[in-house]
Order: C-alpha cells, then sequence, then structure tokens
C-alpha cells in the first residue's frame, strides 16, 4: 500500500513541477513582451521631450569656465593654457632651443 501511495505523490510532484516549468516559461515571454512595450514608451518619451542618454546618466556635463590662454604660437596663432598635454608646436619649438616663456601670453 505505501508503494501506491508513494506513486501517487511521486506523479502528483512531478505534474505539479511540469505546471511550474509551464507557467515559468509563459512568465518569462510575458515579461519579455511587457518589457519590449515599456522601453518603446520610454524611447518614445525621450523623443517627445528631447531627452538623451546623457540626460539619464546622471551625470552633469562639466559646465566650467574656458581657462585663459598662457602660451601662443606666433605663426599659427594657436594657444594653449598650460593646462594638459603640451601641444606640439610647442613641444617642437623647445626642442628646437626656444624657451616656453618665449610663447606667454
Amino acid at each position: 500500500m505505501s508503494t501506491q501511495k508513494e506513486e501517487y505523490s511521486m506523479s502528483k510532484y512531478a505534474e505539479l513541477q511540469q505546471q511550474i516549468a509551464e507557467l515559468q516559461k509563459q512568465a518569462e515571454e510575458v515579461r519579455q513582451q511587457e518589457t519590449a512595450q515599456v522601453i518603446a514608451d520610454i524611447k518614445a518619451k525621450m523623443v517627445q521631450f528631447g531627452i538623451t542618454i546623457e540626460d539619464l546618466s546622471g551625470r552633469t556635463k562639466r559646465g566650467g569656465s574656458v581657462v585663459k590662454a598662457k602660451y601662443r604660437d606666433p605663426v599659427s596663432g594657436k594657444e594653449w593654457s598650460g593646462r594638459g598635454i603640451q601641444p606640439k608646436w610647442l613641444r617642437e619649438a623647445i626642442a628646437a632651443g626656444s624657451a616656453k616663456e618665449d610663447f606667454a601670453v
């Protein structure tokens, strides 16, 4: 008698597991459909309101002031603030024997 009860509960358990698997598959399909619709709605709103990915990133654009030039190439008129990588025109002039201060503004 215990064998019959075990077979019944195992078949019931297997049946329930199969139903769970089918429901999970259905749920995933519905989730994908709903996600696609939400994404389409978001894209439409972004276009409507002119929102960009950068707007959504939470990062603000650097809006600092322009740094005044400290050095100027008299030939080309190119300028350098003294920040960042030294420009090619200044590196070449220094290599040719000029001093950086010769180009000070």
